[in-house]
């Protein structure tokens, strides 16, 4: 079987899964977030009872991240609902923006949006603070609302987006019918040259395949190049399957994956046993393909969706009105120490937003030195408007005071994941998505930039 096969089978009770089998299985974890959680509980609350308890209040992750940092009354009567609904279950995994179980988070103005707005169990963006916390154990089934929750299969483990009704469900009895996908295999070999970065090779690969190319379909990698990947690597990659139409990604287990979890599981205090599933000789694939890493160039995926690929260098006549850095996929503290590397000692040239994807990746930025310089004022210094309010911000448009919104038409070249019409705020905007490296380039220039010769 293949890796998704295995973890299917596992969470069913059955010995074998082929792709088309519909099964029940087993949730070790469900996320929901203050856009989709309001709904999510709706739906229990209507099926279930309004007096009913969730299956398992440990096993229930709630992470309030999207329209946070706003002055929208709604949107923070979202967060109102989670924080009343975490209290009534007894939630121990509820990440509130303010410290108060009985208050109500209001945008202070005196602050604006680059000063810290939040209590200290605030996290940050779903995504990025699920492994953080020490929700991703490899072999496990991970369910969220939010279609980017394919993250996570960078920890070999099943991880996919669903909708409210099946969150509801899955919320009164921990379980979920499922139809195991077939599987891609995308073998890498060799590693990344000077100048590239994970995100080029799930934009190298969208590009290849197209953005339905992997619909309903589990992209699973593998190869000596995926052991050259670092932790952060994989979970960029995999954060993008669903911008193929992908059900999941997943990766192997390997040691890199042990350490980072059993760091993560310890420090939280979070379950601590997990059982990997490992690669079988035999295994079928609907589509297998082999990738040289070291051939990969910064690649660019332009307007209107992720799967219109071209070579940075082949783009230089493409002007921009703004940068943008943060997101689940491209606000980790490895995506900023790499756009630093390039700006370090120059200035921006159009207007550039930086956005932690959460708050640990801001005291990262902080308490790093280079040369007796916090990386957080080398990033300031060379003009990036840097928030200390972690979030998803701009990345899917919000409220239009959101941060970085996009609420004229402009370019904009960004280290998120999606650039469909309208998902960054004005429909009328060409989003241009690159990697760290390439989105500071091309801040420098005011084009977008084959970040090669900026990197020694």
């Amino acid at each position: 079987m293949t890796l998704t096969e295995k973890v299917l089978a596992r969470a069913s009770g059955k010995a074998r899964v082929q792709p088309g089998d519909n099964v029940w299985v087993n949730v070790d974890v469900l996320m929901t977030h203050d856009v989709c959680g309001p709904g999510t509980i709706g739906v229990f609350k209507r099926e279930f009872g309004k007096d009913a308890r969730v299956w398992d209040p440990k096993k229930v992750v709630i992470i309030p991240d999207h329209y946070i940092f706003t002055a929208d009354s709604m949107s923070n009567r979202n967060v109102d609902i989670l924080r009343d609904f975490s209290k009534e279950q007894g939630l121990e995994y509820f990440y509130d923006v303010i410290d108060d179980k009985n208050g109500h988070w209001q945008f202070d103005a005196s602050r604006g949006q680059l000063k810290k707005q939040h209590g200290s169990s605030y996290t940050g963006v779903c995504h990025t603070t699920l492994p953080w916390k020490g929700h991703t154990r490899p072999g496990e089934i991970l369910f969220g609302t939010d279609s980017h929750t394919c993250m996570a299969g960078a920890f070999n483990q099943f991880a996919t987006g669903i909708g409210n009704t099946d969150a509801g469900f899955i919320l009164g009895t921990g379980k979920l019918l499922i139809k195991a996908p077939e599987t891609m295999r995308f073998y890498l070999e060799g590693e990344l040259p000077v100048g590239v970065m994970a995100k080029d090779v799930i934009l190298h690969v969208i590009g290849d395949i197209g953005f339905d190319g992997a619909t309903y379909r589990c992209m699973q990698w593998e190869g000596p190049g995926v052991h050259s990947l670092s932790v952060d690597d994989r979970m960029t990659i995999a954060n993008m399957a669903i911008e193929a139409g992908g059900k999941n990604a997943m990766f192997p287990y390997d040691e890199k994956t042990g350490a980072y979890v059993r760091e993560r599981v310890t420090e939280n205090g979070t379950k601590s046993e997990f059982e990997p599933v490992e690669i079988d000789r035999e295994q079928s694939f609907v589509y297998d393909k082999t990738f040289d890493l070291s051939k990969l160039e910064p690649t660019v995926a332009c307007h209107p969706d992720p799967g219109q690929r071209k070579l940075a260098k082949n783009m230089s006549g493409v002007s921009l009105d703004r940068a943008y850095i943060g997101s689940c996929t491209g606000g980790k503290t490895s995506d900023f120490l790499a756009f630093a590397h390039v700006v370090k000692g120059r200035s921006v040239k159009i207007d550039t937003f930086g956005v932690p994807a959460t708050t640990k990746v801001v005291q990262e930025l902080k308490d790093t030195l280079w040369d007796g310089v916090s990386v957080w004022n080398i990033l300031e210094s060379a003009g990036v408007r840097m928030t200390e309010n972690a979030s998803c911000a701009a990345c899917l448009g919000g409220p239009v005071d959101t941060f970085g919104r996009l609420n004229t038409p402009m370019s904009c070249i960004s280290a998120t994941n999606r650039n469909f019409p309208g998902r960054m705020g004005n429909k009328e905007s060409h989003v241009y998505l690159a990697s760290p490296y390439t989105v500071a380039a091309s801040a420098l220039t005011g084009k977008i930039t084959d970040p090669r010769e900026y990197v020694a």
